[in-house]
């Protein structure tokens, strides 16, 4: 692998704990595949919950240090670590593929955007501001400052191994928090990268900690129960997400979760169907459909049902499915078999139920982890396609007839993250967008994100906001000091 990489010191297995790289206690490693061919490409250094308590208690000292410089330090620090994120954007988009599978194309659009985090608030860690509170005495004044929380944890996933390291710990290290991260296991690689690049930023050691592990298990409960940590924040699954909040609550550690979806799209008679099809299609295929935002149903009003769906066929067409490596491909394997076999068992069941597979629909071809993009008609909501997030290039299409119809199915979900809608009546965007229990909307586009915005769900898709001024909320402390005796 590294014969690929213009700097081959970016090709990281060790652990890094303290501004040090490190073996595993005990010397174990997992191996790290490549999803396109199944050839291991690392053998990663596997940590545990020792390891992970060393992490948190350099940390914790580190973090006093770097509360204590001013914002611009900070920030001038974080500045560099984007410059050399994004000086270095080609070797890391290549670790990126061969680790995770997704093309290379949006590789380096992933690592453009992990980038954009630290940018971000390497400016919006100035503009942390405090305020004087009126009060009836006289005699005293009443102010609101804003203070670092403290050491921070974080769990990511597998689907955006880059981004959701920067997403969590740009904030943080901007408001002058410690962060102590354990990548997935399936791709630990751009994690320890990217702190490869702290490191040379300038980063001290400490602040930044990256725990790769087989058994998250030991690591995960250490973050949890430990409590020198007083935040936590994850992305991931709603069923983990739930078991991780519940065991902080023994440390009433504060925690921002950002967790499963089920998005739909609404697509009315009055939209632009050519621009709904090619927005539902980049959507819901994006990284293999490996995306918590991902279109997940696809609900089109029954008059331009079969339009529709002969639009999106069109758009389907034109993917090639193959190795990410290949610049001539647009979409790349799912992350592991295991992944597969959950796709095929939510289509075979779609399919035993009456669905009909109008493109795609098959498995294995080009290897045992590739799917064809597929697209599913006649799919009703008594299957469990509707209920279940797919989390692979999957297009259920779903007919409803009326507004109000269209809410209710959108809404019948405990999950809450994404919605989108497609209609050129302003009047309607606007009565939907209100209407529908979801963090994110994009009406007449799914491109909706960036870190200029605030990244969250409601109901069960978790809690929090990640992006934007909104983001920095998670990692502050509002603390209040009275000042009294000023009367005469």
């Amino acid at each position: 692998m590294t014969d690929l990489l213009k700097d081959p010191r970016l090709l990281k297995t060790q652990a890094y704990i303290n501004g040090q790289w490190v073996d595993a206690d005990d010397g174990a490693t997992f191996s790290v595949t490549n999803p396109a061919n199944q050839e291991v490409i690392a053998e990663v250094a596997s940590v545990g919950g020792a390891e992970t308590r060393r992490a948190i208690e350099a940390a914790e000292l580190a973090q006093k240090d770097w509360a204590a410089k001013s914002a611009m330090d900070r920030s001038a620090v974080l500045s560099r670590w984007n410059d050399l994120i994004l000086e270095n954007l080609e070797d890391l988009a290549i670790i990126m593929t061969l680790e995770q599978g997704k093309v290379l194309a949006e590789s380096r659009g992933e690592i453009a955007y992990a980038a954009s985090f630290i940018e971000w608030f390497a400016e919006e860690g100035k503009r942390v501001y405090g305020d004087v509170l009126p009060v009836p005495q006289l005699d005293r004044r009443a102010i609101a400052i804003k203070q670092p929380v403290g050491v921070v944890a974080a769990i990511t996933p597998w689907n955006f191994p880059s981004a959701m390291l920067t997403r969590k710990c740009g904030p943080a290290l901007a408001v002058g928090c410690a962060m102590v991260a354990k990548p997935a296991r399936e791709t630990p690689l751009s994690m320890l990268a990217l702190a490869e690049l702290a490191d040379r930023a300038g980063l001290p050691a400490g602040l930044l900690s990256i725990l790769p592990g087989a058994h998250p298990a030991p690591i995960g409960d250490e973050i949890c129960s430990n409590p020198i940590v007083r935040k936590f924040t994850f992305t991931g699954s709603t069923r983990i997400g739930k078991m991780l909040a519940a065991k902080c609550t023994e440390t009433m550690k504060r925690t921002s979760m950002e967790l499963g979806g089920n998005a739909p799209v609404i697509v009315f008679d009055d939209a632009d169907l050519d621009l709904a099809a090619a927005g539902a299609a980049a959507s819901k295929y994006r990284n293999s459909g490996q995306t918590c935002i991902s279109i997940n149903r696809v609900l089109v009003q029954d008059t331009v049902y079969d339009e529709f769906v002969e639009k999106l066929k069109g758009v389907v067409g034109t993917f090639k499915l193959g190795d990410g490596m290949d610049e001539s491909n647009t979409l790349g394997p799912v992350i592991t078999k295991k992944a597969l076999d959950d796709i095929k068992e939510l289509v075979d069941d779609a399919i035993d139920n009456g669905a009909k597979v109008v493109a795609g629909g098959k498995f294995g071809e080009q290897g045992e982890q590739f799917i064809e993009p597929t697209i599913l008609c006649n799919v009703t909501e008594d299957m469990r396609i509707f209920r279940e997030e797919i989390f692979g290039p999957v297009a259920p299409i779903y007919r409803f007839s009326t507004e109000e119809e269209a809410i209710a199915m959108a809404n019948d979900t405990e999950f809450g993250l994404a919605a989108y809608l497609y209609t050129k009546d302003q009047g309607k965007s606007w009565r939907v967008s209100e209407a529908i229990d979801y963090g994110l909307v994009g009406v007449n586009e799914t491109a909706i994100t960036s870190a200029f915005i605030p990244f969250g769900g409601m109901k069960e898709s978790g809690q929090g906001r990640e992006g934007s001024r909104y983001g920095i909320d998670d990692y502050v402390e509002v603390k209040y000091i009275c000042l009294g005796g000023l009367g005469k």
